[in-house]
């Protein structure tokens, strides 16, 4: 094998051919990489929002130097926050999983072990009074921007982990004020719900227990419906994959019209519609001897316009034909100026190759002429195939539309259409002269069509 030949692949890999994926799951995906991202980036937002707001809070509650501690907990937060932004993806993301833990834990030692700064001299079970524990619900709601249901129930889960066994361990090293229990059972006898709650050695494990559980029966509900709305932005992302190849095929008022329908496609039916064949004349002879990947990008160039103009007037891209397309004016569903937008994109694909072609004079290059085929008639519309279905446009039309094509090199034509087409622009535009500029050829002989047809050349 030759360098030169060696290089070709990679060449024609880079250019000409798509990467070979599976289309619905990296459309899915990325749909929701996006949503996820975006999530991360809310999340990290109301995080930073929400730890200021408590910081305000804390200082309103303790107006002491002691808060610094607090305020240095809630700093922690806020830039752990920022590295699981960085970490997030879709999917299970263990760094991910492991900020989300130190965040907990930050939040947990912070709650549970004494304040450093303060001077007061409390029972340590004196923690477990303030209420502190509402606060993990910030981080939980947060976790619901990300659009992860493991995110939810993982914090749900490791905060339950987590609180629990801190006041357990602080129960069981706690050094307790002596005598003040006895007191406080001795002064409220006869009461003893209230004297464990008014007792500063008491860490009221039911309270405690009663604390996670109710965490965790939310987290639970919350990791639910994050994750019905994980499917929801699933059937959604779908639903735009669906509509971008649709976009592919048809303009984007059939599009609408097709994604505001049930199988608007399904039932085969007879309608009356414009077809139009469009190619390049000569094309075959212009490839010859060019470089393989010029002749391609000239194709891209000429599809890319020509498709343009048939979605600008409200066609249906049927297929590619290598150097042509075949367009259907009325498909999927057939409006009251299929004729005449059929012929305005005629003569708009004339125009727009006019200006192609003085922009590739001005670069030395070769002209491109078409022949353009237009006719109106009968066609069956359906899906064909089992598994991969095609809407198909088959029919008498069809066949006529594509010789009339073919025989603009008879004529040295631009456009030839069928007198069909002229008097169905006729009752549809009335008062247009949409035919200026057409010469009439009477009792014409078209291959494959039995009777000579009267036809109209430009």
């Amino acid at each position: 094998m030759t360098e030169t030949t060696a290089r070709r692949p990679r060449r024609s890999l880079f250019i000409t051919q798509p990467d070979v994926v599976d289309l619905d799951n990296k459309y899915t995906e990325a749909a929701l990489q996006r949503h996820k991202r975006e999530g991360l980036e809310l999340a990290v937002r109301a995080r930073w929002v929400a730890m200021g707001l408590t910081g305000v809070l804390l200082i309103f509650l303790n107006p002491a130097w002691e808060v610094l501690w607090y305020h240095f907990i809630l700093l922690l937060i806020c830039a752990n926050g920022w590295l699981i932004r960085r970490a997030g993806r879709v999917g299970q993301s263990r760094t991910e999983l492991l900020l989300i833990f130190v965040d907990l834990l930050i939040m947990t030692l912070g709650m549970i072990v004494p304040n450093p700064f303060s001077d007061d001299v409390r029972p340590l079970a004196m923690q477990y009074r303030f209420d502190n524990f509402q606060y993990f619900f910030i981080i939980l709601a947060a976790g619901t921007l990300a659009y992860s249901w493991r995110t939810v129930i993982a914090i749900g889960s490791w905060t339950t982990m987590m609180w629990t066994a801190g006041w357990v361990i602080a129960w069981w090293v706690a050094t307790p004020i002596p005598g003040i229990s006895e007191r406080v059972a001795e002064a409220l006898r006869g009461y003893p719900d209230v004297a464990e709650l008014l007792d500063p050695n008491s860490f009221m494990p039911s309270q405690r227990i009663q604390q996670v559980i109710v965490f965790m029966m939310v987290a639970v509900t919350m990791g639910i419906s994050m994750q019905r709305l994980n499917r929801l932005l699933l059937s959604n992302a779908g639903l735009e994959r669906e509509r971008a190849n649709l976009s592919r095929y048809f303009s984007p008022n059939v599009v609408e019209e097709l994604s505001q329908n049930d199988e608007p496609l399904k039932r085969v039916r007879k309608e009356n519609v414009a077809v139009l064949f469009i190619d390049i004349v000569g094309f075959t002879k212009y490839a010859a001897g060019r470089d393989p990947y010029e002749v391609i990008e000239v194709l891209r160039g000429f599809h890319a316009r020509m498709e343009s103009e048939v979605f600008r007037h409200h066609g249906t891209l049927d297929k590619y034909l290598g150097d042509g397309l075949m367009a259907t004016f009325g498909t999927p569903v057939t409006t009251p100026l299929d004729a005449s937008n059929a012929l305005a994109c005629a003569r708009a694909m004339v125009d727009v190759i006019d200006r192609w072609n003085l922009d590739r004079r001005r670069a030395g290059e070769a002209e491109i002429h078409v022949g353009i085929g237009l006719h109106y008639g009968p066609v069956v519309l359906g899906d064909i195939g089992a598994n991969r279905l095609e809407f198909a446009v088959i029919g008498d039309a069809v066949n006529v539309a594509a010789k009339l094509e073919a025989l603009t090199r008879d004529f040295s034509a631009r456009i030839v259409v069928s007198d069909a087409v002229r008097a169905q622009v006729a009752e549809e535009s009335p008062a247009e002269d949409a035919m200026a500029g057409f010469v009439a050829k009477s009792g014409q002989s078209v291959r494959g069509v039995e009777a000579p047809m009267d036809i109209w050349v430009l």
